[in-house]
């Protein structure tokens, strides 16, 4: 006869008492705001915020000293071309030399380092022990990074309106392809293009989170998401791929530039917002279902 008694026998399944506990809630534990103010005081995110308002301030510095230039030999002007003409120029200006790659840092940045970073600090098993189911733990986690995604997203357009204001002053919104746009309309067309890029840059969101779920490295969470982005890119260079580059989200990426149009126009904007949801959904969907299953020793 065993020396252990029913009553001294662990239970079958933990979960199920904590759950009974008096005044445990699933539901609230790691709040939003505790989570984002951990992730605010990190030095990661002071940096990257400071890079993005920082970097206004160098474009106009650079064309202080070397001119925004006359157009091409062909005598095509660029959106570079016309930066200097108002604020709302300058600020297309800078979502247009970002959102290829210095936007993507942001988002892998708060994507990818927000759980393999506690993994790295040994800390993820105790936040899970606290106890804070594994859903809400990255619920909590890849609603707080999106949100600060979405923050790096703003910060620049708004950083740059207000600079290139100051520097150039407040007018219409000159297009490249001749005619200019209200200031009024010009401001709600560079919202609806700030939107579009952070919808663009969901699949790296996605990519970097299902990669943080995976390693202890956040180092390797962060960067396998930005290489894989710049794969894209590079694969959407490859005009052999022909109609297969429609399925890459980065075919899509700078469709936000038909918001600067004469003419409103959704289409390329519709396609890659909906291509990059769709991989987004599937990638965020696999970070869960794995976490659910993963041995966390760390």
């Amino acid at each position: 006869m065993s020396s252990t008694t029913p009553s001294t026998l662990p239970p079958e399944n933990p979960a199920a008492t904590v759950e009974a506990a008096p005044g445990y809630r699933p539901g609230r534990t790691l709040p939003l705001r505790v989570e984002a103010l951990r992730q605010w005081k990190r030095r990661r995110t002071l940096v990257m915020g400071g890079i993005l308002v920082a970097l206004p301030f160098v474009l106009i510095a650079a064309f202080a000293i070397g001119g925004t230039g006359d157009g091409d030999r062909d005598g095509r002007v660029s959106l570079i071309d016309t930066a200097t003409t108002s604020g709302a120029n300058f600020a297309a200006t800078c979502l247009f030399v970002s959102a290829g790659f210095l936007l993507v840092v942001p988002v892998a940045l708060f994507c990818g380092d927000t759980v393999a970073s506690e993994a790295s600090w040994s800390s993820l098993r105790y936040l899970l022990a606290a106890p804070v189911p594994r859903s809400r733990l990255l619920a909590s986690k890849l609603a707080v990074a999106l949100g600060y995604s979405a923050a790096a997203m703003v910060l620049l357009p708004l950083v740059a309106l207000a600079a290139g204001t100051v520097a150039y002053g407040w007018g219409p919104l000159q297009l490249p392809t001749g005619g200019s746009v209200p200031a009024g309309d010009a401001l709600l067309r560079i919202g609806i293009a700030t939107a579009f890029v952070f919808a663009s840059q969901l699949v790296t969101a996605g990519l970097a989170f299902w990669l943080s779920t995976r390693t202890d490295a956040p180092l390797g969470a962060v960067g396998g998401a930005v290489g894989l982005t710049i794969v894209g890119n590079v694969l959407d260079a490859v005009t052999a791929l022909g109609d297969w580059r429609d399925f890459l989200p980065a075919h899509w990426q700078f469709a936000w530039i038909d918001a600067l149009q004469p003419q409103l126009e959704w289409g390329g904007m519709v396609k890659g917002t909906a291509i990059s949801l769709t991989y987004a959904l599937v990638l965020f969907a696999l970070a869960f279902r794995g976490f659910a299953r993963k041995d966390i020793v760390s």
